[in-house]
């Protein structure tokens, strides 16, 4: 079995990996051809793609208008031997929908905030007046965990 195959994630390890991180590292292409990558609250949808809101006019939202290539990156892990990660290339698009907008929204505020008691509907929609939704939809996954490996590297 080749090295790549042995550190892979299984399905279900790749989907609790994600479900349990609070930020993924948004990648889109900027004009000038070089990558612009950002942190981003995220949620996964039951259609499997990747949720984040933004402001309209951020960065990151015009360079996906421009060209809808992105990649998502979460990671963990300092040394070596703990790295562990998956990587998703897929295609975001902008979806300027307003009570979409507030869902993901509320989604993410649950999944980070989630002790806060309190409606936070009015909350979520004054915040999403100004912002999008961006959806990308995964293509292609890699992934690893360098603790597969058992100290052999």
């Amino acid at each position: 079995m080749q090295q790549r195959q042995a550190i892979a994630l299984t399905e279900e390890e790749r989907r609790n990996y994600i479900a349990a991180a609070m930020t993924v590292i948004l990648v889109s292409i900027g004009r000038d051809g070089y990558p612009h990558a950002v942190p981003m609250w995220f949620t996964v949808e039951a259609d499997g793609c990747f949720y984040m809101t933004t402001y309209g006019r951020s960065q990151k939202a015009v360079n996906l208008r421009r060209n809808p290539k992105a990649a998502l990156l979460v990671e963990s892990g300092v040394r070596y031997e703990e790295l562990k990660g998956v990587l998703i290339r897929g295609t975001a698009e902008v979806i300027d929908d307003f009570e979409l907008c507030v869902r993901i929204l509320t989604r993410i505020h649950a999944k980070h905030h989630a002790g806060l008691a309190g409606d936070i509907a009015e909350v979520m929609r004054a915040q999403a007046r100004k912002r999008v939704t961006l959806k990308v939809t995964p293509e292609r996954v890699a992934s690893w965990d360098h603790r597969k490996l058992g100290g052999v590297y």
